[in-house]
């Protein structure tokens, strides 16, 4: 809500409040009945393909502007679908697309749609709706906080079909594609004065499909004998270090307009992932359609199964105890963690730019190199065979963080970058230059804001400024 703040004890989020709490015990019993029955035999599961297609009638929610409206969807709570922003609009279109197999077919669709807020910790609640997963197309009235009240017309369309699995019981909610993506900008990005590869500046999440398929039940959990993951999650200093560390995370994966969003079908959209991109530096341009030979720093979320990366070098990464805690908001556990990086068949050591990047066939040498979690390299098969089921077109080599072919090959990528590409020795690691305002320090200005604002709505309630005054 650009231009004002919003105030969390307003009527709407108090009415809003209340109607949840009434209505959450009937939901969660709900679920669980509608869940135990479908296991039973006696409901039967469904695959489901949603067409959230747009909404229309949505109120002004900004001072200045109109709305910047997304969404929240979620299936009986058990699987969650959040939209792309759309800008200045009270009327949205989205046809974005949901797929989820084995549903009980009584479950329910709840929809939230929200006014993203930039300038405020919470964003605006415009109004919600619940349908079932029935087959056709639908027409939902969206209900305010207040008295119910409409607040606009939400279209979307559902495809149901029986479930395909011998057992459905055994995965239920499955998310299965297709595999979306979106690419965030640091806020440092536009208090820079010199920047070069806003690459550097990027965090990238990618909605992964059927990893309960690959790792099922299991998750890596913090390395408790590695120093810097004892400061964040252990000992009475670490509240503070995981306070600064998952507010550096909100600022880096923060949902606005200015987002890119796509969705990953074929090899050429995920190479265009892989490009270079847009840069300045004479020497490096030519190539912003090209491969970039870079590392870069992954986990997949134990919280939604997200695949999040960055490259190793990004600046933002300067003064944090855990590049791999930033990506994970401070999740005690994940399920993967390392590094990855493109290479032509075979490495760079063989490569040369007057081969086309269209001529070649491509690998992702991925691996378990993360301290803060030390991934179990048994599972290193399982990695693979993820990757290959979500990246059509790249062979995918799983590399144990030991291994002497994983060294010669990360090193041949940045020796390829350095000698080839333009890339500077100190873009290969975390850095920040003068006159940079790094991420950690933002974070800083960021907690004196909000304690200075906190002291201030203090004092209006109490009256405790007046009487010091006094």
């Amino acid at each position: 809500m650009p231009g004002g703040r919003r105030n969390p004890f307003s009527v709407s989020k108090i009415v809003e409040a209340v109607h949840n709490a009434k209505s959450n015990a009937h939901e969660v019993a709900h679920v669980t009945k509608t869940l135990a029955a479908a296991k039973l035999g006696r409901i039967p599961f469904v695959d489901i393909e949603i067409q959230f297609i747009g909404a229309s009638g949505l109120p002004k929610m900004d001072v200045v502007g109109s709305a910047d409206p997304y969404f929240v969807a979620d299936i009986d709570e058990k699987i969650t679908f959040v939209s792309a922003v759309k800008g200045n609009t009270l009327a949205p279109v989205w046809n974005e697309i949901w797929r989820v197999k084995n549903v009980p077919a009584l479950a329910d669709l709840h929809v939230q749609v929200m006014d993203k807020d930039d300038n405020a910790p919470h964003d605006d609640f415009i109004g919600k709706f619940k349908t079932s997963i029935s087959k056709g197309a639908k027409e939902a009235e969206i209900e305010g906080p207040i008295f119910r009240k409409t607040r606009g017309t939400f279209w979307l369309k559902i495809d149901s079909r029986p479930s395909v699995d011998e057992d459905p019981s055994e995965l239920p909610y499955l998310f299965d594609g297709p595999v979306r993506f979106s690419r965030h900008y640091s806020p440092a990005v536009g208090r820079l004065t010199n920047l070069d590869d806003a690459r550097l500046y990027s965090t990238w999440k990618m909605y992964l499909r059927g990893v309960p398929i690959f790792f099922g039940d299991r998750h890596q959990g913090w390395n408790r004998v590695y120093k810097a993951a004892q400061s964040i999650f252990q000992g009475p200093t670490s509240i503070a270090v995981r306070s600064g560390i998952q507010a550096g995370h909100r600022m880096l994966y923060v949902r606005n307009a200015r987002n890119v969003f796509g969705v990953i079908d074929e090899f050429g959209h995920v190479a265009q992932l892989l490009h270079s991109g847009e840069n300045s530096r004479p020497g490096v341009r030519e190539f912003e359609h090209r491969i970039k030979p870079a590392v870069y720093t992954y986990i997949i979320s134990s919280e939604d199964d997200s695949f999040r990366f960055s490259e190793t070098g990004a600046a933002f990464f300067v003064d944090f105890a855990s590049k791999h805690a930033l990506h994970s908001n401070c999740c005690e556990t994940v399920r993967y963690s390392g590094e990855f990086h493109p290479r032509p068949k075979g490495g760079w050591a063989g490569f040369s730019d007057g081969i086309k990047d269209e001529e070649v066939d491509w690998e992702l040498v991925i691996d378990n190199n993360s301290g803060t979690y030390a991934p179990d390299k048994t599972l290193l098969p399982e990695l693979k065979a993820l990757l290959e089921y979500n990246f059509p077109g790249f062979g995918i080599l799983a590399l144990d963080r030991e291994d002497p072919q994983l060294e010669e090959s990360r090193e041949a990528c940045r020796g390829y970058a350095l000698k080839n590409r333009g890339v500077e020795k100190d873009e290969l690691q975390p850095h920040a230059t003068s006159p940079e305002e790094t991420l950690s320090y933002q974070v800083s200005l960021c907690a004196q804001e909000l304690g200075q604002s906190s002291r201030k709505m203090f004092e209006s309630v109490t009256g405790a400024g007046k009487r010091r005054q006094s």
